[in-house]
Formats: C-alpha cells, structure tokens, sequence
C-alpha cells in the first residue's frame, strides 16, 4: 500500500482502453507530425523557392511532405500502441516499463531493415526517448500531487473547518431561555404586547 499523501503508479497511470489506444495513438501521431512536418516543409519551401514565389514554393512544399510526415508518424505510434497493448496483455499490468519497452521494440523494428547495428540502435533510441518522456510525467505527476492541498476526512457533527468556532446551541438569540419556574411565564398575558402582568400584593 502506498503512503499517505503519495498517489500510486497504478492509480495516476490511466490511459485509454487496448483496442481503442491504437487508433487513438496512430491518429494523434499523424496529426503531430502532419502539422510538425508540415511546418519544417514551410520554411524549407519558403527558404529555397525564388523570391517571388516563395508562398506557393512554401504550399507546394506544405502539400507533399506534410503528409508524408503525418504517415511516419502514424506508423510508428500504431506500431507502439501495438506493442504496448501486447505487453499489457502478457504482464497483466499497467506501468510505465511497457512504454519504455514497446519504444524501444517500435525503434528496433522500424530500423531492422538497415541491420542489427541499426536495429541495436533504433531500439536504443526508442527506449531512451520513451523513458525521458515517462520520467518527465512522473515528475509532473508527483509535483501536481505534492502541490494540492490534502483532503481531511470530516466526522459526523463536526465543522468544515476546525479552527472555526462551533455553532451557536439552539436558544442563543440573546435572551435566557424561559424557565419552567418563572413566576411571569405562568401569568396571563396583558395586551398584544405579550408582557405579563404585575403580581397583585395583598
């Protein structure tokens, strides 16, 4: 069990369900690289088309590669997902390690057409990238949890706040409560202003 105060791995790690975690990955990937690629293609565009023409140079290049960054990405967040979902399956757990592994598994695979030496290094690469990214939430995660203020358990009948003094009893609106032997509660009631009568001495 974790200490008081300190939000376990498990708890504060929640992503999407499997099937819905690839789809879900391989569409955020495309639109991140389609719009991240789609910037670099600009500025090379407007930097090397001539002047006068740089805006359509800068389109033109916005519409061939910005896609095609879009794809790459795509492939390599389907094929993470992929892996993550498969090591989530096997270990029947849900942590940070499948992220770093199913990086590193993504960048050897991607890379193995090129060698081992290239697949050693892909994979490498994948699973460093993936552990900075993990590590970086971790730490956000902890310094969100650290920073809010903790939750006290409030018991039947007692205020929000302790240093707030208790509630006023029930008969406290500046009068003593009537008494059963008040001689003057007894008497009859004279007029509509309700005082009661004098006592009549003898």
């Amino acid at each position: 069990m974790a200490a008081p105060g300190e939000a376990t791995t498990e708890e504060s790690y929640k992503r999407e369900p499997c099937p819905w975690r690839i789809l879900d990955d391989c569409g955020g990937a495309f639109a991140m690289g389609a719009i991240g690629g789609g910037l670099i293609s600009a500025f090379k565009g407007w930097n090397t088309t001539p002047r006068g023409h740089q805006l359509q140079g800068m389109i033109r290049a916005v519409k061939i590669r910005g896609p095609l960054w879009g794809g790459q990405f795509a492939i390599w967040g389907a094929m993470f997902s992929t892996f993550d979902c498969t090591l989530v399956a096997i270990r029947d757990k849900e942590d940070p390690w499948n992220s770093i592994a199913s990086g590193a598994l993504t960048g050897g695979t991607l890379a193995i057409r090129q060698g081992p030496a290239a697949a050693a290094m892909g994979a490498a690469f994948g699973g460093f990238i993936l552990a900075m990214i993990e590590g970086v939430q971790i730490a956000m995660m902890r310094a969100s949890h650290d920073a809010a203020p903790p939750i006290q358990a409030q018991l039947p009948g007692t205020p929000l706040d302790a240093s707030l003094p208790p509630p006023p009893p029930p008969h406290s609106s500046g009068a003593p409560p009537p008494s059963s032997g008040d001689s003057f509660s007894s008497g009859p009631l004279d007029g509509a202003g309700g005082t009661p009568q004098q006592p009549q001495w003898s």
